[in-house]
């Protein structure tokens, strides 16, 4: 298996504690690197997320708003380089349950409009590029611990969730189940 180190993710999350009328800002900043070992060559691979959101509380339980997510990513392969840019914007809903002063559990649900960009270099010349559009959509589980004062901690260990890409020349789509194969961890503040 592959070695990886797993996704450094701050995020601002969500208002669990939170009241009617307040609102939700924050997000998560990820980075990630993998490097295969190969007697060839060694694979190398740094991605980095950026994924801010803004959302109101029309009910105690409820929030919805508009999630934004930018991602970059460079892979070396020997002399062969590839670099890749994503952008995503859409909406979410998110359902709170507070389980005590303590503890609650969410589910945010998000879907929107995707796009994606990649070039490959050799030997330092660009040989390709390619473009992307398509749909996401992405049903995510968490628990949040309310610390003090509406300062909190998030977690989550993955979701499930769909998306296409229509390249130029080929469609692409992906559903995945990554329970237990990502995890998150994040700070909220209930404003």
């Amino acid at each position: 298996m592959k070695k990886m180190l797993l996704i450094v993710a701050l995020s601002v999350f969500g208002f669990a504690n939170a009241q009617k009328g307040t609102v939700l800002v924050g997000g998560n900043i990820g980075y990630t690197s993998d490097k295969i070992d190969r007697e060839v060559s060694p694979v190398k691979s740094n991605v980095f997320t950026f994924s801010p959101r803004v959302g109101y509380q029309f009910h105690d339980n409820w929030t919805v708003g508009t999630e934004f997510a930018v991602g970059s990513s460079k892979t070396t392969n020997g002399d062969v380089e590839g670099k890749f840019n994503s952008f995503k914007v859409g909406a979410f809903a998110r359902y709170t349950v507070p389980l005590n002063e303590t503890f609650s559990v969410f589910g945010d649900l998000g879907a929107g409009f995707n796009n994606q960009k990649s070039k490959a270099y050799e030997n330092g010349s660009q040989t390709s590029e390619n473009k992307a559009d398509g749909l996401y959509v992405g049903l995510t589980p968490a628990l949040f611990i309310n610390m003090k004062k509406g300062f909190g901690v998030n977690f989550n260990i993955g979701g499930l969730g769909y998306e296409t890409l229509s390249y130029d020349d080929a469609d692409y789509s992906k559903f995945y189940f990554n329970f237990g194969q990502t995890f998150n961890i994040g700070i909220s503040k209930n404003f």
